[in-house]
């Protein structure tokens, strides 16, 4: 696409005064913040106030308009069943689908629409409604400008039935004729309304000939002398040459029969058989395709465009496709007559007439202000194959390149970026970097938030992003001191490193209260355990507590010798585990073999001359650096689920342990 050729819109920020105070701002993902700073201009000598707040300044305001949000929500089921629909579909079944995929688009624009429309009359405040009326024009324009795309771009109509899709465009677009009609039909004397023959003109003027012989009955039931002109002008409207879809005929025959009908309106009109009814005469006048007859109706048209389709239908039905934008141009011109210059959606609509989809879409981004038409629309044409050959400069095409700036903007509504993962995931070369850069910036808020984010991730393999989530929602649960869900992300993490650092907490936490907690999680550990040789301490000495209380004595006390050997609990823990041996020692029954006491005692020497060794570092005064002195903890005094007391020294725990092996 070229560069943009007008400057982009200002933002003017209230308080705010770059002429006073320099201005401070930060960029974030879609958004920027602003804020004035305590420093003044260089050749400023007093002090001036500066403006106490920070502004947020977002790229897509759209995003938090209750009826937007709908059109999204919407939008998102009809894009995602598109991408997912079988392309082996060709020809006429093709494009049937894709004409359905257009429809559905526009009955969610219509439908936000009417939406738009009820919260503009029942509201109370005069901004809030001039805000609704505004979105409903800006939604009019939307399914206007879509509608026109179809027929040309979509449909691709040919000579003949284009006619008949302008004319459907023109009378779903342009309908106040009905309301004029029911205010009409609604008066004691139809006939005699003030608008009654107004109404009969724009009929005319959307080539609606069976509504406008309808009214037309109703001035030859009130006005005798008018019976016979009546009757004549009904004849020609009854008559006039009509080509359906369905319609074999070739384009030849359809214009002799346009010419013979044309001629038989010529030769009334040049009789005078109308001359004593100008609304009549007139009304024939536009049968035959008088230009400046029907441009003098424009105040009944209200727009170029219908003026433009009812030139066609009276002066060039059988109008070929690529004639349209030279009819298109030179209506506007006549529409307008120099009196006013062409808006945004004229331009728009201008190059749709001239088949040219990429002005379309450059126009449509300019207009609009955000980016879900042009991205919507844009993949549309691409299923259409109307854009293959059009690649943007920097690698994207422009599919994508739309899609990744629509997707991006919804990632900053705490709920709508949910739609935005699945528009990332059919970009098929930007789309992962994208998802990856902006899940990351999703604030984690609560642990069901998480878990949605984390399960996005593991579908689509984004292994760094799942160890991320794990981390941030593990150090929260951390600070809060809920050990078990932090534990439980850092196993879901895989992290090594943090799953040691918890489960020291739950010893630590033993050791202080003597119990466990979260003990569903640390006996339903499995292989998870595995992680790390912290965690397996853990959940191995969490199984012999289990053990004890089920007085399986003898597999209990080989896994407590086993832990001990093993030399994976921490150098705080050692006295602890000789300490629950006790119980076992004291047992009527003789638990350890002579080959396990000889091991405890093992264990007990290297206890000690742990103790001796941190006991000659202390009274020497050195410190050791990069190394973990041995503390012992306190309240290792008591006993394995509740059982005999123990001493509340080091000294005592040797002493007693000593004496129970020595007996055995």
């Amino acid at each position: 696409m070229e560069e943009l050729d007008v400057e982009p819109p200002l933002t003017l920020i209230p308080e705010l005064n770059s002429e006073q105070k320099q201005i401070c701002f930060e960029w974030g993902p879609v958004e920027m913040l602003v804020c004035n700073t305590v420093y003044k201009k260089p050749e400023q000598k007093e002090e001036r106030p500066g403006c106490p707040f920070i502004y947020v300044v977002r790229k897509d305001q759209d995003v938090y308009s209750h009826t937007l949000r709908k059109l999204f929500n919407e939008s998102h089921g009809i894009f995602v069943g598109l991408q997912k629909d079988e392309k082996e579909k060709v020809g006429k079944s093709r494009t049937a689908q894709l004409v359905r995929v257009s429809k559905s688009y526009r009955s969610v624009i219509r439908a936000c629409m009417e939406d738009s429309h009820q919260m503009a009359v029942s509201a109370r405040d005069p901004v809030m409604r001039a805000q609704h009326s505004t979105q409903v024009s800006i939604l009019s324009a939307m399914e206007l400008i879509w509608n026109l795309c179809e027929i040309m771009f979509i449909e691709a109509a040919p000579a003949g039935p284009l006619l008949l899709h302008l004319l459907d465009w023109v009378r779903l677009h342009v309908c106040d004729v009905d309301n004029m009609v029911c205010d009409v039909l609604k008066s004691e004397s139809p006939a005699k309304h003030e608008n009654f023959w107004n109404a009969i003109t724009i009929f005319v003027l959307q080539g609606r000939m069976d509504e406008a012989r309808q009214l037309l009955c109703k001035e030859a039931s009130a006005n005798p002398a008018s019976i016979s002109m009546c009757k004549i002008l009904d004849e020609l409207m009854k008559k006039m040459p009509v080509l359906n879809l369905g319609n074999t005929q070739t384009l030849t025959e359809i214009e002799l029969k346009w010419q013979h009908w044309h001629d038989e309106c010529q030769r009334f009109l040049q009789d005078g058989t109308f001359a004593s009814n100008p609304r009549m005469e007139t009304i024939c006048k536009i049968l035959l395709g008088d230009e400046n007859t029907i441009l003098e109706k424009k105040d009944l048209m209200t727009t170029w465009y219908h003026f433009l389709v009812t030139r066609l239908l009276y002066c060039h039905p059988t109008v070929k496709p690529m004639e349209l934008h030279l009819y298109a141009q030179s209506s506007l011109d006549q529409f307008l007559g120099g009196e006013s210059s062409p808006e945004p959606l004229d331009i728009i609509l201008l190059a749709a007439f001239e088949f040219d989809i990429h002005q379309v879409i450059k126009e449509c981004s300019i207009a609009l202000s955000n980016w879900w038409f042009v991205a919507h629309l844009t993949d549309l044409l691409d299923h259409c194959s109307l854009l293959q050959s059009h690649n943007l400069y920097f690698g994207s095409n422009m599919r994508e390149y739309l899609l990744l700036e629509y997707a991006s903007g919804l990632f900053c509504h705490h709920s709508l970026w949910q739609l935005a993962v699945d528009y990332f995931d059919y970009c098929p070369e930007y789309g992962r970097a994208y998802l990856e850069l902006h899940i990351e910036r999703i604030p984690l808020d609560t642990e069901h938030k998480a878990l949605k984010v984390l399960r996005i991730c593991e579908q689509r393999m984004m292994s760094d992003q799942v160890r991320s989530i794990c981390k941030i929602m593990a150090m929260k649960a951390v600070r809060n001191n809920r050990l078990g869900s932090a534990l439980s992300w850092s196993i879901r993490a895989k992290d090594a490193a943090f799953a040691t650092l918890i489960s020291d907490r739950f010893l630590k936490d033993y050791c202080e209260r003597g119990t466990f907690s979260d003990l569903d999680l640390i006996d339903n550990l499995g292989s998870a355990m595995l992680l790390s040789d912290r965690l397996t301490f853990l959940g191995k000495y969490r199984e012999f507590h289990r053990m004890y209380g089920e007085k399986q004595f003898f597999p209990a006390a080989k896994l407590l010798l086993t832990l001990m050997t093993a030399r994976i609990a921490p150098s705080s823990f050692w006295m602890t585990l000789l300490t629950d041996a006790l119980p076992l020692l004291e047992q009527k029954e003789v638990i350890f073999s002579a080959d396990q006491t000889y091991e405890l005692m093992r264990c007990l020497e290297d206890v000690m001359a742990t103790k001796s060794k941190n006991k000659t570092l202390q009274a020497t005064g050195s410190c050791v650096h990069g190394g973990t002195q041995t503390t012992w903890p306190m309240g290792h005094g008591q006993a394995v689920d509740g059982q005999a007391s123990r001493p509340n020294t080091v000294g005592a725990h040797c002493v007693q342990f000593a004496s129970y092996c020595f007996i055995i």
